[in-house]
């Protein structure tokens, strides 16, 4: 069973994330993070930018992951001390719009994904703590099924649960977060390249698709309605 990525704001229950998310077209939610991704042409401007968004949130005692390449930077809000996107997020996201629309740089947060490894299993407390240690992951502070590694670097290893005689041959799978604007033009690309639909039963939260040999994908999203 898949978590349910819609429940992805915090105890403040006047804060509506997929309400806020309409003052911020620059930006996404994949996998409970708000995430943006901006245009820079050249190294010097994405650092200029970076140092800009390093004041703004330095000034709100609140950090953002930023992933600085040559041509782009990507940015990643999330608030780890509630374990979830709230509020200070938001406003800040707000404040980095500024920044980038300041600088005359261009938002592409459609391209961007998150990939997680989904392992299927009838029995999660036998074979976690084996790929929690090996994996070196922590255990998710909300959702027993999901391990993650600590520094950022590896993708989430996701336990769903299956009936013995529910499991398929291929045990793992991948999970792949995509903006909800993006869904159907992954599933087109996948289905144009040979793909197939396995089920649709669970769209637009996610879409389990195979290759021509069986090998399944789920491309998911919080939907944005």
């Amino acid at each position: 069973m898949k978590r349910n990525d819609g429940d992805i704001s915090t105890t403040d229950k006047d804060f509506d994330i997929k309400s806020t998310l309409g003052q911020l077209p620059d930006w996404r939610v994949l996998v409970r993070q708000l995430v943006t991704r901006y245009r820079t042409g050249n190294f010097v401007t994405g650092l200029e930018f970076v140092s800009r968004v390093a004041s703004a949130a330095e000034a709100a005692n609140h950090h953002p992951d930023v992933d600085l390449r040559y041509g782009h930077v990507d940015i990643r809000l999330f608030t780890h001390d509630e374990f979830a996107l709230t509020k200070r997020d938001t406003d800040l996201a707000t404040q980095i719009s500024q920044i980038a629309a300041n600088m005359g740089l261009t938002s592409e947060p459609r391209v961007l994904s998150r990939m997680e490894i989904v392992l299927d299993t009838h029995d999660m407390v036998q074979i976690k703590p084996f790929w929690q240690a090996v994996l070196k992951m922590q255990g998710h502070p909300k959702y027993d099924e999901e391990l993650l590694d600590p520094t950022g670097c590896l993708p989430g290893l996701w336990f769903q649960t299956c009936e013995p005689h529910e499991l398929p041959q291929q045990r793992f799978h991948l999970d792949l977060w995509v903006a909800a604007d993006e869904v159907q033009t992954r599933i087109d690309a996948g289905l144009a390249a040979g793909g197939v639909v396995v089920s649709t039963n669970n769209a637009p939260e996610f879409t389990v698709l195979a290759d021509a040999q069986g090998n399944k994908v789920c491309v998911c999203t919080v939907p944005d309605k």
